[in-house]
């Protein structure tokens, strides 16, 4: 008892390789014309269910008026391993984040250090205090990128801004460069 199997992909044509008791026929006539890009397979009926355990095959029956037809397709049993790329591209974003914390850490360095030897000196001008606006401009930006691209929070990222400002606030308190307004009463 034999019966032909109509490939519709040309996945199913990678068959024949695999199956030793498979063989090609190509029947094209006239009537057949708008099937003539495809191969028609034709096997024995004695082929086992357990050939196919390889991959993942799956037939359909067509109902055609003259014929019946199986549709069949091919395909591999390994899906892609989300879980392996999901490890590579965090393992990505940790670089990327620690390399952007890491210049948001250096940034706020320079900008305290200088602030702390501008307090420390006792005869200090106020146009001192112009390198270390450009320096906390600097910061601000660094940070500001930081919260643009998520490395840090947005809280996080205002509290350092603020961190910065205040310092800078109390050197210029101390110096006498500045001096707050009196609350209203």
């Amino acid at each position: 008892m034999a019966s032909a199997i109509h490939c519709l992909s040309s996945s199913c044509l990678n068959i024949q390789s695999k199956f030793k008791t498979l063989s090609l026929n190509n029947n094209s006539s006239s009537h057949h014309s708008n099937l003539a890009p495809f191969t028609s397979l034709s096997f024995s009926s004695n082929l086992s269910p357990n050939l196919f355990s390889k991959g993942s095959l799956t037939m359909s029956t067509i109902q055609r008026p003259i014929r019946h037809s199986v549709v069949c397709e091919a395909a591999p049993t390994k899906k892609a391993d989300s879980a392996a790329k999901r490890a590579r591209q965090a393992e990505k974003r940790r670089i990327y984040n620690k390399s952007r914390k890491s210049e948001v850490r250096t940034r706020m360095k320079k900008v305290l250090e200088a602030l702390d030897g501008l307090r420390k000196k006792p005869d200090a001008q106020p146009e001192e205090v112009l390198p270390i606006e450009k320096l906390i401009a600097e910061a601000y930006s660094v940070i500001d990128k930081a919260v643009k691209v998520g490395t840090l929070h947005r809280n996080t990222g205002a509290r350092r801004k603020s961190r910065l400002a205040r310092r800078k606030k109390a050197v210029e308190i101390h110096h006498g460069w500045y001096t707050p307004e009196a609350a209203p009463a």
